[in-house]
């Protein structure tokens, strides 16, 4: 079912989105024996590295989200990285469930990427107003991240959902910033 990988595919972009070392560790963990061999770049490099790079990358994401300067820093590095790296979570998830179809994985390869791309953005936007996100927003994040990984690979229907909510919110997101800026 074409649909079902879709959605699968939103729900982890829309996991890189919100955070990138952590998809893609989970991706790693989750995917069984073979690890990270659908990840496009990643079954390149040794397992050890990719392990321990991806570790020290959630630690930082999830340790330094929480200081208002290092989250600049942080999120404004990301935003480069969101593409690249929802590209290649997109192809792991399609690969995962046996998408052969070299159309089709550049599709959703694509769509993976525009995807973490945007609400990357969204949250750099959000960060460099003039108020930062309250502590509680910061822990719901992490956690609907690593909801959403879970439920590309379980429940892609309810993954794809979320992800496609989120979409709407950063959409509504530039007519609110739109607004603000007619303000000023």
């Amino acid at each position: 079912m074409l649909i079902s990988e879709l959605l699968a595919v939103l729900s982890i972009s829309a996991a890189t989105g919100l955070r990138l070392a952590l998809p893609l560790l989970l991706i790693g963990l989750l995917s069984g024996e073979q690890l990270w061999s659908a990840v496009p770049i990643l079954a390149n490099i040794p397992e050890a590295w990719v392990v321990s790079i991806l570790v020290i990358w959630s630690l930082l994401e999830l340790t330094i989200s929480k200081d208002r300067v290092s989250r600049r820093f942080l999120q404004s590095a990301e935003l480069f990285a969101s593409p690249f790296v929802g590209t290649i979570a997109g192809v792991a998830i399609a690969r995962l469930a046996n998408i052969s179809d070299s159309w089709l994985l550049v599709v959703l390869a694509a769509t993976g990427g525009v995807l973490a791309f945007v609400l990357q953005m969204v949250q750099v936007g959000w960060l460099y107003r003039s108020k930062s996100p309250p502590m509680w927003a910061i822990f719901i994040e992490d956690a609907l991240c690593i909801c959403l990984v879970f439920f590309a690979f379980d429940a892609p229907e309810q993954g794809g959902g979320i992800a496609l909510f989120l979409l709407w919110i950063a959409i509504r997101s530039s007519v609110v910033w739109r607004r603000w800026q007619k303000k000023r």
